[in-house]
C-alpha cells in the first residue's frame, strides 16, 4: 500500500451519542436527590432524630416541624432523612447479595448445560415458588430480627430472579463466534465465563439490578413493618409505618411522610431502570432510531 493510499483512506467518525431520555433524566433527579438527601441526613437535619420530648406529641405540621412529630414527640422530618439511609443501605446490600449469589449460578447453568442447569434452575424454581414475602418470613423466623439479617433474607429472596437472567443472557452467547474462539485458544472456562460472557451480559443485569433494588426497599419495609427487621428505635420506613399505625387518625402525617417518601423512591428508581434499559439494549435503541 502507497502512502497516497494511507493519507487518502476515509476516516471513520464515532457515531454521535444520543442524549438522555427524559425518563432517565428524571429518575436521576429524584434517586439522586433522595441519595443526597440519605447521606447528608446526619447535618442536615433540623432536629435530633431520637430525642424524646413529650411536650410535643402529635404536634402538626409547622414551621417548626416541617412533617409534625410523632406519638413521642420526635421530628418526623428528622426520623424521615436518616431512615432514608437504613433504607438505601437496605435496598443495595440485598442487591449486591443476590447479584453476588445469582450471576455465578446463571452463568454456569447458561454455559455448562446439562444436569447442572437442570439442578440450578429446578433449585431456581422451588423458591420462586414461595412468595417473596414469604420466603423472607421463614428466613428470619429461626433467628433474631436485625437489619443486616433482614438485607441477607431479602438478598437470598432475589437470588432465583437474578439467576434466571444470567442464565438466558449466557445461553444467547454460549454460541457466538468469539466465544468459539476463546474455546479454539483453550481458554479456561472460568475466563470464558468471566473474561468472555460477564462483560457482555452487564447491560441487562444493571437493569434487572435497579429493578430489584426497588423490590428489596419494599421487601425489606414489609419485613420491619411486620417486626422483623429494623427494631425501635431505628428510623426505618417500615418500622415507622408500623409504629404510627396506632394513630392513624390522630396523626395521619406520622404515616404519610415515610409513605411517600418510599413511593418516591421507588418511582425514581424505576424510571432510572426503564431509561437506562432503553439506553443500554440495542433493540430498544434501534426502534428509538427508526422512530
Amino acid at each position: 500500500m502507497s502512502v497516497d493510499q494511507i493519507t487518502e483512506a476515509p476516516v471513520i467518525e464515532a457515531a454521535p451519542r444520543r442524549p438522555m431520555s427524559l425518563q432517565l433524566k428524571v429518575g436521576l433527579v429524584i434517586t439522586g436527590s433522595i441519595v443526597l438527601l440519605g447521606l447528608l441526613a446526619p447535618w442536615i437535619a433540623p432536629h435530633p432524630w431520637d430525642t424524646i420530648s413529650m411536650r410535643t406529641r402529635f404536634v402538626p405540621p409547622n414551621a417548626t416541624y416541617w412533617f409534625g412529630t410523632d406519638e413521642y414527640g420526635r421530628d418526623v422530618l428528622s426520623r424521615l432523612l436518616m431512615g432514608t439511609r437504613l433504607s438505601l443501605a437496605m435496598g443495595v446490600s440485598a442487591t449486591l447479595v443476590s447479584l453476588a449469589v445469582g450471576i455465578p449460578m446463571g452463568l454456569a447453568a447458561g454455559y455448562f448445560r446439562g444436569w447442572v442447569d437442570e439442578v440450578l434452575m429446578r433449585l431456581a424454581d422451588v423458591f420462586m415458588a414461595i412468595p417473596p414475602i414469604m420466603l423472607g418470613l421463614l428466613v428470619l423466623a429461626v433467628t433474631p430480627p436485625a437489619l443486616w439479617k433482614t438485607a441477607l433474607a431479602v438478598g437470598f429472596v432475589y437470588i432465583p430472579p437474578i439467576a434466571r437472567l444470567a442464565r438466558s443472557v449466557t445461553l444467547t452467547l454460549a454460541n457466538e463466534e468469539f466465544i468459539q474462539a476463546a474455546k479454539a485458544r483453550a481458554e479456561t472456562n472460568s475466563y470464558i465465563l468471566f473474561r468472555e460472557i460477564l462483560p457482555n451480559a452487564w447491560p441487562p443485569l444493571i437493569v434487572e439490578a435497579s429493578l430489584r433494588v426497588t423490590y428489596a426497599i419494599l421487601l425489606g419495609s414489609a419485613l420491619s413493618f411486620l417486626g422483623l427487621g429494623a427494631q425501635p428505635p431505628s428510623s426505618d420506613w417500615g418500622l415507622m409505618i408500623s409504629e404510627a399505625r396506632a394513630f392513624i387518625d390522630r396523626a395521619p402525617w406520622i404515616a404519610l411522610a415515610p409513605g411517600f417518601a418510599m413511593c418516591l423512591l421507588v418511582i425514581g428508581i424505576n424510571l432510572l431502570g426503564d431509561g437506562a434499559r432503553e439506553r443500554l439494549d440495542p433493540r430498544l435503541k434501534s426502534r428509538v432510531t427508526e422512530r
